[in-house]
């Protein structure tokens, strides 16, 4: 089986900030967070764990899976997708006008700023993952845990459910919740 988790909170994710590949630890509340989802990542025993290297990511991955004797392998292909020159903006959402508001209100027709990863892009990248680490190991009575990013994980739930661009964000979760996938 496959698991798909986000990661705890930031200072970033309490601003409304764009985070993207910028490298945001958790803060106190995102450890919190992290620490409470352990009780249900206990529940299942997993074979492995694949984590973004960004500190956010792998952190949680640290604390959820620490009562469990599971490596934890970082994959640059799990970072974040990049949002250039805008990472680091706020309430991104209050204004129309921001090149990244079609990204969240209208991904279909989304153009990437200077610096920015495409849709395109980051599927790519998703699909190198799933094709070579993880549908491999599918089918073999393996537990497998991916613990990324808000984005990130939504391209990996959209390749997974067949998701079309147009309802991207539908495979949103909230911070440290796990789904699982397939």
């Amino acid at each position: 089986m496959l698991y798909i988790m986000r990661h705890g909170k930031t200072d970033w994710n309490a601003a409304y900030k764009i985070q993207g590949r910028t490298d945001i630890p958790l803060n106190d509340e995102g450890i919190a967070m992290a620490q409470k989802a352990q009780a249900q990542v206990d529940r299942i025993s997993f074979d492995c764990c694949y984590a973004s290297p960004l500190s956010r990511a792998y952190t949680t991955a640290q604390i959820v899976l620490q009562n469990q004797n599971c490596p934890i392998i970082k994959d640059e292909r799990l970072c974040e997708m990049s949002f250039g020159i805008c990472e680091g903006d706020t309430r991104i959402l209050e204004h129309p006008d921001h090149p990244l508001y079609r990204l969240f209100r209208d991904p279909k027709h989304y153009l990437p700023v200077e610096g920015a990863e495409s849709f395109a892009q980051l599927h790519d990248r998703c699909q190198s993952f799933l094709d070579t680490v993880i549908l491999p190991q599918l089918g073999k009575d393996k537990n497998i845990l991916i613990v990324a990013h808000g984005a990130l994980n939504c391209q990996i739930l959209g390749i997974l459910r067949n998701t079309p661009l147009e309802h991207f964000w539908d495979n949103m979760t909230a911070n440290c919740e796990m789904v699982l996938a397939k």
